[in-house]
């Protein structure tokens, strides 16, 4: 830049530097006109923190204005483009095995083996192990008594959202390991001593500007990847190769184990019986697909069946999240109004339903846009995106088991059974466990339990002594401790600590431990383990730390990361905009998509018997035994947040 463009554009910003933070400075220098003014609305808003306040409409016009500001300045490619022949996408209208071939400009993006993105630049941390991330574990993370979100969010929920990250999002790792060691002064009160893992494989970017970057071995696209798997091997251990269907057991409605007693689905590794559960589920959802498709086509041969229902219960799962779990988690009018203007737009579900997608993505949404938007960057999930899902606290130590047999208590609550250790229920001898227990009690088990809340001194025990998999469900000779292990991936991989992450996303940063919360509690054990440098805040520590928004599960500084990142998941694959049609579909597909709202009426579809006897909220993932939601007569856009 020219000196005198240097000093016109410092003319220019100086008015705006005057109303804003002197953090945001830099970044406002590189803003339109247009911008900066937008950047002025938000943050004076973000100074008075009334944002979740406004009537629900304002509140919108602020999370759009954010929404767009992120996906200006918080969308950082990692590694070159590849520079090629255009791929025709009418050759491809399906979703293929690894990922490839849905950019239409860019074959390989959202492939298996790409980049993780970022959303700010890479902190290089040169202390990995200050402070200690077994001691920052150990006095501001270990679960002393569960904490859990009373009705609002349940063990479904939590299982949902590790049925999300194993479709989404694994680490490539290095051949080399790791060992971190218990300081004496926790050693007494940390399960392992020491433990051992492997490290994050960095390669090299051929890019200027991020010059390594670290491997997704999943697909990062919203294609089913927990059911389907990332490649064409893990497709083929799951396919019967029969009328399109998928292996499931016919006898209890759980996934068929090989000789080993490992689970056949999608992902295996690191998983669950909950997760288990919902591949099942899901797996019950792709056949009925099929049945239904081969009943109204009978043309559709094997792979076609399989293509155009691996593109629906795709759908179903991105539809369930955006306006289910996502309300649910962030459970205020506004989001509400949000979530459902992503997937309908403004006008609305029974617009869209009548007359399709009108207008653009605020009218119409962003499902059915006429092309994909990935606003210049070739898609990928990012690594911040992966350290603001880190939610281990949300899991209980016990799964309450039901007893199914009884009748009915009051709000159609069934009584204890049991208690399992949700340690139990993992790995291998929990699939073991999960055929003990059957379907149905895992789901009304889970449905009727409350999660665990994510704040400090919340996450659980049994997780710090942990038997990590290998990438085909085989178990690790070294155990684990992870909340200790997932501080150390944050600083391995270059993620902002607490404060310059806020800043990163253009979110005001604090100033002393009081900013962040008013538990005493918590202030004196943030002295006790980082001094007064605030600056040497863990992410991790901070999300959990952060005084919640009412009705918001998650921290705000979690949350902004959502904002750009679910719709890119939406607008960037052209299978929800310019592909999202009856011919790609069917026009039966297409018709299942639209007519199914949520996990409660994919349950119901396969076992109206649950939903019926067991199920009195409205939200499979609200506690079931909670009242159904309350009719409101103000319109959605209309209403002002209590």
């Amino acid at each position: 830049m020219s000196p005198v463009m240097a000093s016109l554009q410092a003319l220019l910003s100086a008015p705006f530097n005057h109303f804003i933070h002197g953090d945001f400075h830099w970044v406002v220098s590189r803003m339109t006109l247009l911008d900066k003014l937008l950047f002025l609305i938000m943050h004076t808003i973000d100074k008075l923190g009334i944002w979740h306040r406004l009537p629900v409409f304002l509140g919108l016009i602020y999370l759009a204005i954010r929404r767009h500001l992120h996906q200006e300045y918080n969308l950082l490619n990692v590694g070159s483009t590849p520079i090629g022949v255009r791929f025709n996408p009418v050759d491809y209208p399906y979703r293929t095995a690894d990922g490839t071939y849905n950019d239409p400009f860019n074959e390989g993006a959202g492939g298996q083996g790409t980049f993780f993105g970022r959303n700010i630049p890479p902190v290089d941390q040169k202390h990995e192990l200050k402070p200690d991330p077994m001691v920052v574990a150990t006095k501001l993370l270990a679960r002393r008594k569960f904490i859990d979100t009373a009705k609002q969010f349940n063990v479904i929920a939590a299982s949902w959202i590790l049925f999300m990250i194993h479709d989404w999002l694994d680490h490539m790792e290095d051949t080399n390991q790791v060992e971190l060691t218990a300081p004496r002064e926790v050693e007494k009160q940390c399960p392992l001593k020491e433990f051992r893992f492997y490290k994050t494989k960095e390669v090299p970017t051929g890019f200027y500007d991020i010059k390594n970057g670290t491997l997704n071995t999943r697909t990062p696209w919203w294609d089913g990847g927990s059911v389907y798997g990332s490649n064409a091997k893990g497709l083929e251990k799951v396919r019967t190769y029969k009328d399109g269907k998928l292996k499931i057991s016919e006898e209890d409605g759980l996934l068929l184990h090989d000789e080993d007693g490992r689970a056949i689905s999608g992902v295996v590794r690191n998983s669950w019986a909950g997760v288990s559960t919902l591949q099942a589920l899901f797996v019950k959802e792709h056949n009925s697909v099929c049945d239904t498709l081969k009943k109204e086509y009978h043309d559709l041969e094997d792979e076609d069946l399989y293509r155009h229902a691996r593109l629906v219960t795709s759908a179903v799962i991105a539809k369930i999240h955006t306006i289910d779990w996502t309300v649910e988690l962030l459970k205020t009018d506004t989001l509400l109004a949000s979530m459902r203007t992503n997937w309908y737009g403004i006008l609305g579900k029974k617009f869209k339903d009548t007359f399709g997608h009108v207008g653009g993505a605020i009218l119409g949404g962003l499902v059915g846009l006429k092309k994909p938007e990935n606003h210049g960057v070739p898609y990928s999930l990012t690594e911040e995106f992966v350290s603001v899902y880190r939610m281990h606290s949300l899991l209980p130590d016990y799964l309450l088991v039901r007893n199914l047999s009884a009748s009915p208590g009051p709000n159609k609550s069934p009584p204890l059974l049991k208690k399992v250790p949700i340690a139990n229920l993992i790995g291998i001898n929990g699939e073991k466990t999960l055929s003990e227990i059957g379907f149905e009690r895992q789901m009304v088990s889970m449905g009727h339990q409350a999660c665990g809340a994510l704040e400090l001194f919340n996450y659980p025990m049994w997780l710090r002594d942990l038997i990590p998999q290998n990438p085909d469900g085989t178990d690790r000779p070294d155990h684990v401790d992870l909340p200790a292990l997932e501080l150390y991936r944050d600083r391995e991989r270059k993620v902002a600590r607490y404060n310059e992450f806020r800043r990163g996303v253009m979110l005001i940063p604090i100033s002393k431990w009081e900013d962040l919360t008013d538990d005493v509690e918590a202030i004196h054990t943030l002295r006790e383990v980082y001094g007064d440098d605030v600056e040497q805040l863990d992410l991790l520590v901070g999300l959990m730390a952060e005084k919640k928004i009412k009705g918001f599960a998650i921290s705000e500084t979690a949350f902004v990361i959502f904002i750009v990142m679910a719709s890119r998941r939406l607008e960037a694959d052209r299978f929800f905009t310019s592909y999202f049609n009856e011919e790609t579909y069917t026009k039966k597909g297409l018709k299942w998509v639209n007519t199914t709202e949520s996990l409660r009426d994919v349950i119901h579809r396969h076992y109206p018997e649950i939903t019926d006897t067991w199920m009195n909220s409205t939200s499979a993932f609200s506690v079931w035994d909670s009242p159904p939601n309350s009719p409101n007569l103000v319109p959605l856009y209309l209403r002002i947040p209590q």
